[in-house]
């Protein structure tokens, strides 16, 4: 009988072990960071993480890492679906020697990014990496100083980009820009870009073969080539479409079509103070709804092609 109840002893005991080691090792739907947390908190809003980092491991595929005040909680690589939301508090990612954001997830996977500011000091990388996943977020994100790209949208499957509120300044230093947007040669790029700047990069936003992007109510400014530019390298198609937009003091084209099958359809939109204002360039189309104001600029250039206006 001793024996008997001293075994019972010892399976109760495993099965407490295992029950405590589970309940150590869930993950969470719903996280918390702070600048007065600690990473080897569970990262619940009473006992926050203090960085991203930390928090991404406690928390589900799908979940959500929230911001609970104001702090700098480092950078992140992210390979599931997650969101990163600062909607009230400043969140600071100081990105410099590397990148701000990595995000490398499955082929189902949404990543969210909102309410980031992302400080490359001169010496980061890229403030987002995209490189695989289902589809990228960005809200309300400011990205400064980087060396790359300020979102650098390389997907090798088939992904979307959605910006939203986005602004980048000063990747200017080597061979910096503001949005690339550049599928792998198995992959494809949607992209939907609303109210975005892009100020003293080496370009605004370019598309190169197999991408496509809308853009609405964005300035591309001061940048030292394009503003808006579609690339295609190998004839395989880029295009951008833009609406209700400004290209402004850029010392390249304020709009630009290059290569076979790029094209850069203009709706509503002001060209003015760049050096050079619509460039067809290697086969190249840009096509005007005929409602643009291209003047100003040191020579204007003009649409290779006429749109008609569905009615």
């Amino acid at each position: 009988m001793r024996l008997k109840t001293a075994g019972s002893r010892i399976l109760m005991a495993a099965i407490m072990v295992l029950a405590f080691g589970s309940a150590a090792h869930a993950q969470a739907s719903r996280t918390w960071v702070s600048g007065v947390g600690d990473d080897v908190n569970p990262c619940s809003r009473t006992a926050p993480c203090k960085t991203f980092a930390g928090a991404i491991s406690k928390t589900a595929a799908g979940g959500v890492i929230n911001v609970l005040d104001n702090g700098a909680y480092g950078v992140l690589t992210i390979t599931k679906a997650i969101t990163v939301q600062a909607d009230e508090n400043f969140a600071g990612v100081l990105s410099s020697g590397t990148n701000g954001f990595i995000v490398n997830a499955g082929a189902a996977d949404a990543v969210i990014i909102k309410g980031v500011s992302i400080e490359g000091f001169g010496t980061g990388l890229n403030g987002i990496r995209f490189i695989a996943g289902l589809s990228l977020t960005v809200e309300n994100v400011d990205i400064n100083r980087v060396t790359l790209f300020g979102i650098d949208f390389q997907p090798s499957g088939n992904s979307l980009l959605f910006l939203r509120n986005v602004s980048i300044r000063n990747a200017n230093f080597g061979t910096g820009g503001g949005i690339l947007i550049r599928p792998g040669a198995a992959g494809s790029a949607l992209a939907t870009i609303d109210n975005v700047r892009v100020e003293r990069s080496a370009f605004g936003i370019e598309v190169q073969d197999r991408g496509k992007a809308t853009v609405m109510n964005s300035v591309m400014s001061r940048n030292t080539n394009s503003g808006f530019r579609a690339l295609s390298l190998t004839g395989a198609g880029a295009e951008i479409t833009v609406v209700d937009s400004v290209a402004t003091f850029n010392l390249g084209s304020g709009l630009r079509a290059e290569g076979t099958n790029a094209m850069v359809r203009m709706d509503n939109v002001t060209i003015t103070g760049n050096a050079s204002g619509i460039t067809n360039a290697l086969g190249g189309v840009t096509a005007s709804f005929g409602n643009n104001k291209n003047s100003g600029n040191t020579a204007n250039g003009a649409p290779s092609a006429l749109l008609t206006p569905l009615q």
